[in-house]
């Protein structure tokens, strides 16, 4: 079995074998008190950047506080291409099951987008907790996958704002693909290799608008669907991400 995964401040990451690692605070209570983990069990603990230990419990302090003896230390280098979904906002717990997916598929950046049929709907103050509560549960399903980077939640993003971000990835050399029922071109056809990085845009339960889809296509994106199935908006994302990551190499 996997060994359980923590996250700590990248300052308190030691990369020395034989250093102590500290998990404390709320990360701490975790380990300590609803894990339970106790001295000799085997630990990793990461940064969300890249940097992994693995361990070994030295000691239990309190409810709070766990010490980890270094036995490994490992730098991942951040793969290529990068893989960004924007996933338009849905209603309830659907939005939250989105980004865990997502991250547990391994996609690097997600980017909340206010669609026009979106039911949910972020304005001032709600939308910075949403994109707080969308941070927090990457954050939660990157420990869960054991990923070395926690993908990056950006902030709420308008129709305008994500024709512009799939008009930089295309001018780079990279590819942008809408999700959509009725595209001619089907996702898992196209195969690869992947040039530079890829966007995917994902649609709410209404649909993708006609202008919508236009203004990503007038900005360079490709209309693809996945299959003969229509998937909700929580589980087409990280089905595409899927397949390309899967033709791209990220999963060899």
């Amino acid at each position: 079995m996997t060994a359980p995964f923590f996250l700590v401040a990248s300052d308190a990451l030691g990369s020395v074998l034989g250093s102590v690692v500290v998990i404390d605070g709320a990360e701490g209570r975790h380990a300590a008190t609803v894990r339970r983990l106790a001295v000799g069990e085997r630990v990793m603990v990461g940064d969300g950047d890249g940097a992994v230990v693995d361990g070994v419990v030295s000691a239990v302090v309190g409810r709070d506080r766990v010490e980890v003896t270094v036995s490994t230390h490992t730098l991942h280098v951040r793969p290529v291409p990068q893989v960004v979904v924007v996933q338009a906002l849905a209603k309830g717990e659907r939005a939250e099951l989105s980004v865990e997916l997502l991250t547990e598929v391994g996609v690097d950046s997600v980017v909340p987008w206010s669609a026009q049929r979106s039911v949910a709907q972020w304005r001032g103050e709600k939308a910075e907790r949403g994109v707080e509560k969308w941070r927090a549960t990457a954050r939660e399903a990157t420990k869960q996958s054991r990923r070395p980077f926690v993908p990056a939640i950006r902030a709420l993003a308008s129709t305008p704002a994500v024709a512009a971000m799939v008009g930089e990835v295309v001018s780079a050399g990279g590819t942008a693909l809408v999700l959509h029922e009725d595209a001619d071109r089907r996702l898992a056809a196209m195969g690869g290799p992947w040039r530079g990085d890829v966007i995917l845009v994902v649609g709410p339960e209404g649909g993708i608008t006609d202008a919508e889809r236009a203004m990503f296509e007038n900005s360079g994106a490709i209309s693809v669907r996945l299959g003969p199935s229509v998937l909700r908006t929580s589980t087409a994302g990280a089905v595409a991400a899927s397949v390309v990551l899967s033709s791209c190499g990220r999963w060899d």
